[in-house]
């Protein structure tokens, strides 16, 4: 089963951000295309196209329909078949890695000077080794070729 095209849009060219957000859509169905994918997950992909083709009216309304799609695919490919984004484990674990890591360091640090000032020294700490963790499961999702080339930016 193949992947549909997406209709083209004469009316998004002053809207940038519209613009944009359209032409990451279309770079990630090239990318889907390359691969080969179950015909379920194709056929939810189509369904999604659909939808955005059959989207008339504001740029608005253009524009959280591509949002919304985009995102309800990559979270079906990355549950199903575990493709994800460039730097997708690096962008999650950096706020994991302050909420799990920095906030309890930070506490642990407040407490033992006295002072809960030293709170905000354990963020940058946890910043830093959920950095270092999503990049190595990047990497490793390079290794194992379950890595699109495609980073998206919201």
């Amino acid at each position: 089963m193949e992947i549909q095209q997406l209709a083209p849009r004469q009316d998004m060219e002053q809207n940038k951000k519209l613009t944009k957000n359209f032409t990451q859509f279309e770079n990630l169905l090239t990318e889907l295309r390359a691969r080969k994918l179950p015909d379920e997950i194709t056929q939810y992909i189509n369904n999604e196209i659909t939808l955005i083709n059959s989207t008339s009216g504001s740029e608005k309304a253009l524009g959280k329909q591509v949002s919304k799609s985009q995102s309800g695919i990559l979270k079906l490919i990355e549950k199903e078949l575990k493709l994800v984004t460039k730097n997708h484990y690096r962008n999650m674990w950096l706020a994991l890695g302050m909420g799990t890591f920095g906030l309890p360091l930070g506490v642990a640090f407040g407490t033992s000077l006295g002072n809960m000032a030293f709170l905000g020294i354990g963020l940058p700490i946890g910043m830093a080794i959920g950095a270092a963790v999503g990049t190595s499961l990047d990497n490793k999702a390079i290794k194992n070729g379950t890595q699109l080339d495609l980073e998206i930016s919201h």
